[in-house]
């Protein structure tokens, strides 16, 4: 089975961890905690970090941070996981959908800029799949309008727009740490801030309402939402090789474009680049062009030993959704990707060879489905 990711993990991640337990900082109080905060902060450019156990956990805090009641709004791409509906609903506002770009995949300022209200109090910015959404437009316009940025770049480990690393113009940044990151600890993730207020908060929040003084009397039901000194470990590790990853995704990616560049009549392939901003290939994904015959695809592939994915399904046709927030304007390309959208086998375990084979068994089950 060709799997549509596997982890890298190298004998610097073997050893990184193992000395942590020779030093017994396996807690979520360990010293190592603060260490890879202060790492990934210092990486990112901002001020503060806390790390969390995992990237959902994250959102819902930066949420919760914001003190948001039922008649904020909320602006966040439909075509995002599911994680970003939930910590808008959980904080108590009313999510707002917008469309994203047909080539990007992303939202963009013009997007945003007309679901814009007074309720308007924050916006989530997402960057999906490997290019960046428009977050120094988004971020200026947002400054105008005194609307908070949450800035998702779980998906975007050294992602940039304009020359700005993904999750530096975030009042709040999250991170997903998740096995098929960039850089992971399993599971985890990560909030940056500038805002000591936010980053006092949210640490507060993080472990169960605990003070210095008074430790056990709380006046905040909060969680546990710690990272374990082993994930800390394992994260510290996978920092220092993020940029060689990302260049092996690059170079994947790449490949694939080249693989199928005489095959666009068939499928819609990722940009290369948005602007001068590369395509990191988180995954890579293609939109095929014949309706309906996605799923059927998936399934072929599977039983030929080769693991895809579909899209995100959009988040304003989530069941799960009350009737009450469901937009009433057209969300098509949402849709259309959600419907007709899938990616492919990536990572450390995809050699060239691989790639190839993947992309013959592609074409070859796309004109059986067409024919």
């Amino acid at each position: 089975m060709i799997n549509v990711f596997s982890p890298k993990i190298t004998i610097h991640d073997f050893l990184s961890v193992n000395k942590a337990l020779l030093k017994s900082e396996i807690s979520g109080t360990s010293p190592i905690i603060e260490n890879f905060e202060s790492k990934f902060a210092k990486y990112n450019s901002k001020t503060y970090g806390v790390a969390v156990s995992n990237g959902s956990v994250a959102l819902d805090l930066a949420f919760q941070a914001l003190n948001l009641s039922e008649n904020d709004e909320v602006i966040l791409p439909s075509f995002t996981i599911i994680s970003c509906l939930s910590a808008v609903l959980r904080s108590g506002a009313k999510p707002v959908f917008c469309e994203v770009d047909e080539s990007s995949w992303n939202m963009t300022l013009e997007t945003v800029r007309g679901l814009v209200t007074d309720s308007t109090k924050a916006i989530l910015v997402v960057h999906t799949y490997g290019l960046p959404s428009e977050i120094n437009k988004i971020k200026k316009f947002a400054l105008q309008k005194k609307i908070k940025i949450i800035e998702d770049s779980s998906e975007a480990h050294g992602l940039r727009n304009e020359g700005t690393l993904c999750g530096q113009l975030g009042d709040i940044s999250t991170f997903s740490f998740y096995a098929n990151k960039h850089v992971t600890t399993g599971e985890g993730g990560m909030l940056l801030t500038d805002s000591k207020s936010d980053y006092l908060k949210i640490k507060q929040m993080r472990n169960l309402d605990f003070k210095k003084d008074e430790r056990f009397k709380h006046e905040n039901l909060f969680w546990n939402y710690r990272m374990s000194g082993l994930q800390a470990a394992l994260g510290i590790s996978q920092l220092a090789n993020l940029e060689k990853n990302i260049q092996k995704k690059i170079h994947q990616g790449n490949k694939y474009l080249e693989l199928l560049n005489d095959y666009q009549e068939y499928l819609q392939l990722p940009l290369k680049k948005l602007g001068d901003d590369k395509n990191h290939f988180w995954v890579f994904g293609i939109v095929l062009k014949q309706k309906n015959i996605r799923d059927a695809l998936i399934q072929k592939l599977l039983r030929e030993g080769i693991e895809t994915r579909p899209f995100f399904y959009p988040l304003h046709l989530q069941p799960v959704l009350n009737k009450k927030f469901k937009p009433n304007y057209d969300l098509g390309i949402t849709e259309n990707l959600g419907n007709n959208g899938l990616y492919l086998p990536l990572g450390n375990h995809v050699t060239g060879a691989v790639q190839k084979k993947v992309i013959n068994k592609l074409l070859a089950n796309i004109k059986l489905l067409t024919s």
